[in-house]
C-alpha cells in the first residue's frame, strides 16, 4: 500500500474548552512535526482524550486554532479534516466481515469498486491479516481486531492518524508486541500520529516526543528521555517513573551550592539553584554504602524487593522513605532490612525544582 498524501504538521494554538463551568483544556499550545509519532500522556481526567477528540472534530468545538497542514480545521466537521481515528473499543461493525469493515470508509467515499478491492487487500496485507478477510469480528482475537481497526483507518489514506488508547484492552504481553507493530506501521507509512495513553511505558517506547497533561494544562513537552531526566515540575517528576523528592532550601558555601533538606542533611549541587524548592533523585542514581563520605545521607533499610536484574531498597533517610535501585549480580547477597547504611547521591543527576 502506498500513501499518496504528503506528511503534514499539526499546530494547536491557544485552545480552550469548558463543559459548563468546568475547564477541560486551558491555553493549549503545541506544534507536532510532519511524520512525528507524538504522545499525549496523563492520568484519567487530564484532558488528553478531549484534546485528541478536538483535533478529530468530535465533541464540543473548542476556542482557539487547530491547523492541519497549515489549514485551520476547528470549524470543520470530522469528515473534512482528513484524519483517521482508532478508538479504544476498535468499533468494528459486528455484522460485517473483516473485508467489509475495511472497505466501509471507501464505500462511504463513493470509490469505484475496481479500486476498493486492491486497496482493501493492500491494507490487510500491511497489518498481516489478508488471510482473515472473510472472518467476522467475533472470530478474531483482541490483537487481530486492533489490526483490523488500524487497516480500516489507514485504507482511506488520512493525513493524520489519531490513536485513543488503542492497546488498553489487550493483555500485557500482547500490548508490548502490538506497540512495536504499531510503531513499525507508522514508520512505514510516514503518517503524522498522535497516541493517547495513560501508560508511561507505552509513551516512552513509541513516541518521538510527548506532552504530559494534567488538569487540562500541558505540563511539559519533550522527548521521553528529556522529560524523565529533566522534569520541569514535581507533577512530571512523579508521573514519569519513580522519583525521590526532597524538599528544602539552597545555601551557598564559598563557591559551592548546597541543598539543605528539612532534616539538615546537605548535598552538593552541580547546577544553578537558589531559594527554596525540591530536588528530584531517581532511584538508579543513588548508591548504597556502608561508610559515610562527602554528600552521603545516613539511613536505615526498611524493605527490599528482588526484581531479577536489580534489587529495590526502601531506605529511611533525610526524613522520608527513599527508593534506591541497585544492579544485581549472581552471588551478591545485597543488604538486609534494618541495616544502617549511607546513600551516595549522584548529585549531577539531581534536578532542582524551585518552589
Amino acid at each position: 500500500m502506498t500513501m499518496t498524501t504528503e506528511m503534514v504538521g499539526i499546530e494547536i494554538e491557544d485552545v480552550h474548552l469548558a463543559f459548563g463551568k468546568t475547564k477541560v483544556l486551558t491555553g493549549v499550545n503545541l506544534t507536532i512535526e510532519p511524520g512525528e509519532f507524538f504522545a499525549f500522556l496523563g492520568p484519567s481526567g487530564s484532558g488528553k482524550s478531549t484534546l485528541l477528540r478536538s483535533i478529530a472534530g468530535f465533541g464540543p468545538q473548542p476556542d482557539g486554532h487547530i491547523r492541519i497542514g497549515g489549514k485551520d480545521v476547528v470549524n470543520l466537521p470530522p469528515w473534512k479534516r482528513d484524519v483517521g481515528m482508532v478508538f479504544q473499543s476498535y468499533a468494528l461493525w459486528p455484522h460485517l466481515s473483516v473485508r467489509e469493515n475495511v472497505a466501509f470508509g471507501l464505500k462511504e467515499r463513493k470509490m469505484p469498486s475496481s479500486e476498493i478491492g486492491p486497496r482493501v487487500a493492500a491494507a490487510l496485507d500491511l497489518v498481516g491479516l489478508k488471510h482473515l478477510a472473510e472472518r467476522m469480528p467475533n472470530q478474531l482475537s483482541g490483537g487481530q481486531q486492533q489490526r483490523i481497526a488500524l487497516a480500516r483507518t489507514v485504507v482511506v489514506e488520512p493525513k493524520v492518524l489519531l490513536l485513543d488508547e488503542p492497546l488498553s484492552n489487550l493483555d500485557a504481553s500482547l500490548r508490548v508486541q502490538m506497540r512495536r507493530e504499531l510503531l513499525a506501521l507508522q514508520r512505514k507509512l510516514g503518517l503524522t500520529t498522535i497516541f493517547v495513553t495513560h501508560d508511561q511505558e507505552e509513551a516512552n517506547t513509541t513516541s518521538d516526543r510527548m506532552a504530559v497533561l494534567d488538569g487540562g494544562v500541558i505540563q511539559q513537552i519533550g522527548t521521553p528521555q528529556t522529560l524523565y531526566d529533566t522534569p520541569e515540575n514535581l507533577f512530571v517528576a512523579r508521573f514519569l517513573g519513580t522519583a525521590n523528592i526532597l524538599e528544602g532550601k539552597v545555601e551557598r558555601e564559598g563557591g559551592d551550592i548546597r541543598f539543605v533538606a528539612g532534616t539538615g542533611d546537605k548535598l552538593l549541587l552541580s547546577g544553578e539553584a537558589d531559594g527554596t524548592g525540591a530536588i528530584v533523585l531517581r532511584p538508579q542514581n543513588i548508591a548504597i554504602s556502608e561508610k559515610p563520605d562527602a554528600d552521603t545521607l545516613s539511613g536505615r533499610i526498611l524493605h527490599r524487593e528482588f526484581l531479577g536484574s536489580q534489587i529495590r531498597y526502601i531506605v529511611q533517610a533525610a526524613g522520608t522513605e527513599m527508593v534506591v535501585d541497585q544492579g544485581h549480580k549472581a552471588g551478591e547477597a545485597g543488604y538486609l532490612p534494618d541495616t544502617d547504611v549511607h546513600l551516595k547521591v549522584n548529585t549531577q543527576s539531581a534536578v532542582w525544582i524551585p518552589q
